[in-house]
Parts: C-alpha cells; sequence; structure tokens
C-alpha cells in the first residue's frame, strides 16, 4: 500500500501535468472538455463515482436505487489517453513544492483544478451534525432511507402512543429544493404506499413539519413558485413554518427559537451548504469557507491553481458574493476553463466567464413542480414536472441510469409504488462521543 508520503504512481510525461481534484459536475465537465493531448490529467477523488446529487432525495425516500445515480468514473474516461484516476482523500495542498498531499500519497502538478464541492453546513452546531441526517452524499441517502423504513417496523411494535408518534414524525430543516422535494417525497410515502404496507398503523398520524428561517420557502425563486411550492406540500399535508428556526435537536425533541417542541427521531438537514476548501493555501478564504477566484476561475495569488464550482467564489457586479452554488455554474465554469487551457498553445487569449442562467426548478411530487427558465418564464403543475424530468434525464452521465431512472419513473407513476423499500444496510445510531478528529464531513476531503 503507498504511504502518505510516497510518491503516487502515475507515468512519466513531456506533457504538463494537470490535477483535477473531484469527479462532481464542474470536474467531470472540465475533464471532458480538456485535451488530453496536450496535458496528462490526473483525476483525484474519494470515490470512485460520480453522484448525481439532485436525485439524492429520491434514493433516501426509496424512489431510486442508489447505483442509478451514480457512474463510475473509470468508465466515464476508459477511452481517453494520458487520463489516470486515483481514488484519494485529498489533505492539503503543497504550493511551494506544487503538490498535493492525500492519504494514498503525495502527487506533483503543472496545474491545479479545485473541483472540489461542497460540505453540509451545519453552522457550528455540533448537536445538529452528530444527530441528523443531511444529504450530500450516496452513504447518506441509505442512511436515511434505513432510517425511514426502520421507524416503521418500530412503530409497528410500540404500544405507548408517544413512542410510536415520535418515530413517524419527520423534521426537515431548509426550504429550498431539497427540502421541499423531501418534504414532498415524503408526503407521497404517506399518502400512497406506506398505508399499504403498514395497514396496523393510523398513517394519518404521521406528521411532516418542514422548518425554513425566512419569511417563504424557495428564496431564491419567485413569490409565484414559493406560493405554489407551498400549496402542492399543503396537499400532502405538511405542517410549514416559515420565519422560524431550529434551535436544539437532542436525538428525541426538536426545539424551534419560539420554544415550540416537536417529538422526532429524525431531523434531516437541509439548510445549507459551505465550500469544502482544502487547507494549504497561504490566502484568505470567505467566510462560506469558499476560494476567491478572479473570472478566470484563477485562486487569488495564484497562476496556476484554479477553483471551479461550489468551492468557487467569483465576485462580478451581478453577484458580490459569488456565484450561486448550483450545478449549472460548475458546469459553465468547468466547460470554459478546459476551452482556454486547450487554447494555451495557440496563444489564444482566455475568455472571461459569464453565468447564463437558463433556469431554476424543484418538484414537490407527482405532478406538481415550479419551474422558471431564463427568468422569463414561470409555471407550475404537470407541464413543470415534465420539464423536470427532462431536464435530470438529460444531465444523467451514464445511458443506463438514464433508463433505470425513466423505468423507475414510469413504475412509481403508474403503481403509485416505490420498489426500492429495502433496509439493505441498517442505520444505527452512534452516540456522539467529545470530537478529537474531524467528522467525516468535516474532513478536508474531495466532494
Amino acid at each position: 500500500m503507498v504511504g502518505e508520503n510516497e510518491e503516487i504512481k502515475i507515468p512519466q510525461s513531456e506533457l504538463p501535468r494537470v490535477v483535477v481534484v473531484g469527479g462532481g459536475f464542474g470536474g467531470l465537465r472540465f475533464l471532458k472538455k480538456l485535451d488530453s493531448n496536450k496535458f496528462q490529467i490526473v483525476l483525484l477523488d474519494r470515490y470512485n463515482y460520480h453522484t448525481f446529487q439532485p436525485l439524492l432525495y429520491q434514493v433516501a425516500t426509496a424512489g431510486l436505487e442508489p447505483d442509478s445515480i451514480a457512474g463510475p468514473l473509470r468508465k466515464s474516461f476508459q477511452n481517453r489517453k494520458n487520463f489516470f484516476f486515483r481514488m484519494a482523500s485529498v489533505n492539503r495542498i503543497d504550493e511551494k513544492n506544487q503538490q498535493v498531499e492525500t492519504n494514498i500519497g503525495k502527487l506533483k502538478y503543472d496545474r491545479l483544478v479545485l473541483a472540489c464541492g461542497s460540505l453540509t453546513n451545519f453552522f457550528g452546531n455540533d448537536e445538529f451534525e452528530h444527530k441528523s441526517f443531511p444529504l450530500k452524499q450516496v452513504p447518506h441517502a441509505l442512511n436515511l432511507r434505513s432510517q425511514i423504513l426502520q421507524n416503521f417496523e418500530k412503530a409497528v411494535l410500540k404500544t405507548d402512543e408517544n413512542e410510536m408518534q415520535r418515530l413517524m414524525n419527520y423534521v426537515i430543516v431548509g426550504g429550498g429544493p431539497t427540502g421541499v422535494e423531501v418534504a414532498g417525497a415524503l408526503g407521497e410515502l404517506k399518502k400512497h404506499v406506506l398505508p399499504k404496507d403498514f395497514p396496523e398503523l393510523n398513517l394519518n398520524k404521521m406528521q411532516i413539519y418542514l422548518v425554513e428561517g425566512q419569511e417563504r420557502l424557495l428564496g431564491a425563486m419567485s413569490e409565484y413558485s414559493s406560493k405554489k411550492a407551498f400549496d402542492y406540500l399543503k396537499k400532502f399535508d405538511v405542517n410549514i413554518y416559515v420565519g422560524k428556526i431550529v434551535k436544539a435537536f437532542d436525538g428525541e425533541i426538536v426545539t424551534l427559537n419560539d420554544g415550540m417542541q416537536i417529538p422526532t427521531e429524525t431531523l434531516v438537514w437541509a439548510a445549507g451548504v459551505k465550500g469544502n476548501a482544502i487547507a494549504g493555501l497561504t490566502l484568505d478564504i470567505t467566510p462560506d469557507k469558499r476560494f476567491k477566484v478572479d473570472e478566470y476561475s484563477r485562486v487569488a495569488g495564484f497562476e496556476n491553481i484554479y477553483a471551479i464550482g461550489d468551492v468557487a467564489s467569483m465576485s462580478t457586479e451581478k453577484f458580490p458574493k459569488g456565484h450561486p452554488m448550483l450545478a449549472p455554474v460548475a458546469i459553465q465554469q468547468g466547460a470554459l476553463l478546459a476551452s482556454n487551457l486547450n487554447g494555451l498553445s495557440k496563444g489564444k487569449p482566455w475568455k472571461a466567464f459569464t453565468y447564463t442562467d437558463k433556469g431554476t426548478m424543484a418538484t414537490v411530487g407527482r405532478n406538481k413542480a415550479v419551474t422558471e427558465l431564463l427568468g422569463k418564464f414561470k409555471f407550475g403543475g404537470f407541464m413543470a414536472w415534465l420539464t423536470w424530468m427532462f431536464v435530470h434525464l438529460i444531465l444523467i452521465v451514464e445511458f443506463r441510469n438514464k433508463i433505470v431512472i425513466f423505468g423507475n419513473w414510469l413504475w412509481n407513476y403508474f403503481t403509485y409504488d416505490r420498489g426500492t423499500r429495502l433496509i439493505i444496510r441498517p442505520f444505527v445510531k452512534h452516540k456522539a462521543k467529545k470530537k478529537e478528529k474531524p467528522s467525516e464531513d468535516e474532513k478536508v476531503l474531495v466532494a
């Protein structure tokens, strides 16, 4: 096994080496556009697959298999020459020696592209971090799926009404797209699936709570979309609290800032993210842990280190605090950076990045979604739902995954069923210990 202080085994080459940290949306688009005839390319990621994060909530609520939203990174580039993948966690950047330090060894670079995404932002609250369920990775989704199904298996055994209620209550923190989509998916489970699986239980007692600190849902979208989403969720009997904040969670009771208490064992955290800034660069980063970059995605103070996507903060007149942490931003930045690097050998001038906002959307359930296109067209309902499905199918990386997901969606639509209600890997709660090492979500790893 390679030691942390040894060189990672990569063939020598006369071509300049571009090391890419992260195989997310931005990293993948950059790698597909970069000319491997001009560079030796090395991709580092702690997982050997790309995750389509917008559909993690469907894995968590038993709508999709986990492998349907993930694609092997090696397969995506198996025919590319001068391309190498290494599964590794990046711990630090050694700017002086131009190398990255990982858990499997060190690797020198000529150019370094940081596409390491974001981490769940718990805003410094250890209680939330240890006891809630984030949704950033496939393992997170599997944990939440097991928790939901296990809770109902436990509920049928209970005779105490309070214990039963605590198992059947779900609290979601954050009224953005992820929070709204999780709430809608749980509402569909409550309405169409769980009553058939658990006829002994009175599913009317199952309560879904969505808590948002701002005064409305989907704050990044229009008032129209916000109201539509609110109305759709109400049809699923979701209890919506806006302008309120979750102050505490002890694993059994959620306490809001107004003193309201909700008994539950499941708190889903969809309240925000922060950049996954890697240690080692001698520069300031933004409060939300993002690297400051110029209009060419160069990290401030460096000519050969770049950052794209969620980990990059590019301040412009329109986006003074950086672009939104969305997949389209990462994809566009990755494509442009690759194009600029490809033109180096021909002396082409670099193009500055300008974000083209093609639209935003969120689904709330069957035939219910909100879509905003090009800042002009706003619509909801069935057509918005079809648009949401079409766009997501197009963006899925692997063709096989497109077929599997579409097949699952058709099955779910016509049968009102969720075919993956499987507790494959039981979720076991661990009591929080005094923190000695960074948690898995805190470690500076590759997104």
